[in-house]
């Protein structure tokens, strides 16, 4: 049995799609109970499990040989760092407790930084699920992807509103990024597989695009201009406040974004597995003009 926690998100979700669809045995595992209905309609069993719930996770995990597992995804905490600690802490007392022989994990490109090297802020909690096993006799297989083309995407009403892209990033800084969902094949394609040892594996897209590309492409499928603009970072922080996002969850992003944004958060090995969807392929078939 495969069991996928983050069965909700987008690669989660993704990963239970693939899985099944090659008649592989998976269990989604979600939080909230209304999203049960969504896989239990198409055949796929489901477990709720808060993740702060310890007794919850073992029910749900404890008849696994494989686990997908990911770091929270969260705007409204106020000890983002610290609840994912916690959270990390209850993965492995599930998993030390079950039958699971492997663990798989989203982790991040640039993870590889401890917090006393430099503040990454949101990739820390990357670093701190690459460490959380490592007192467990089972084979461990991290993915780190790029940044994700679909966190552009976050901006569409504003693009297609007003033609204007906004971005943290310069706009002529070429950096990797990734489809979410060529990640999502590659991992589920993995777990079909099967892990013999433990391995770190990172991903990058066929080529590096900037956010004046992310605006090129958007140009094209909206068939109106779309111009980048540059948000100063005296400026990140009201930003991400007016978005929704706590003051904690806005100071780790900001960190994060300084890493990618100052060139640092690059790849720690030198074969990186490269996944096939550009950037315009990605655009044209997640946009509706």
């Amino acid at each position: 049995m495969n069991i996928v926690l983050g069965a909700s998100g987008q690669v989660g979700s993704a990963i239970v799609q693939f899985l099944s669809e090659k008649k592989v045995k998976v269990k989604a595992v979600v939080r909230n109970p209304e999203k049960a209905d969504l896989f239990e309609k198409k055949g796929v069993e489901v477990a709720i499990a808060d993740y702060y719930d310890l007794q919850a996770l073992q029910n749900a995990v404890k008849d696994g040989e494989q686990i997908f597992v990911i770091t929270p995804d969260t705007t409204t905490s106020n000890d983002i760092l610290g609840d994912t600690k916690k959270i990390l802490e209850n993965y492995r007392k599930a998993i030390q407790n079950s039958g699971i022989k492997t663990i798989f994990g989203l982790s991040s490109g640039g993870a590889q930084y401890e917090k006393h090297e430099r503040n990454t802020g949101n990739l820390l909690m990357s670093n701190m699920l690459e460490h959380e096993f490592i007192s467990l006799s089972v084979n461990q297989v991290f993915i780190r992807p790029s940044y994700f083309y679909s966190n552009w995407l976050l901006s569409l009403d504003m693009v297609k509103e007003k033609g204007i892209l906004p971005s943290f990033f310069p706009a002529d800084l070429k950096f990797y990024m990734n489809s979410p969902i060529d990640v999502a094949r590659f991992i589920a394609d993995k777990m079909v597989e099967g892990a013999k040892k433990s391995e770190l594996i990172e991903l990058v897209g066929p080529e590096k695009y900037s956010a004046n590309d992310v605006a090129a492409a958007l140009s094209e499928n909206l068939g109106r201009k779309v111009t980048v603009q540059e948000i100063p970072r005296e400026n990140w922080e009201r930003t991400m406040n007016e978005m929704g996002f706590t003051e904690d969850v806005s100071k780790n992003f900001i960190k994060m974004t300084e890493v990618v944004a100052d060139g640092i958060a690059s790849l720690e090995g030198d074969a990186p597995v490269s996944l096939g969807t550009s950037l315009s392929e990605y655009i044209r078939e997640n946009i509706k003009s």
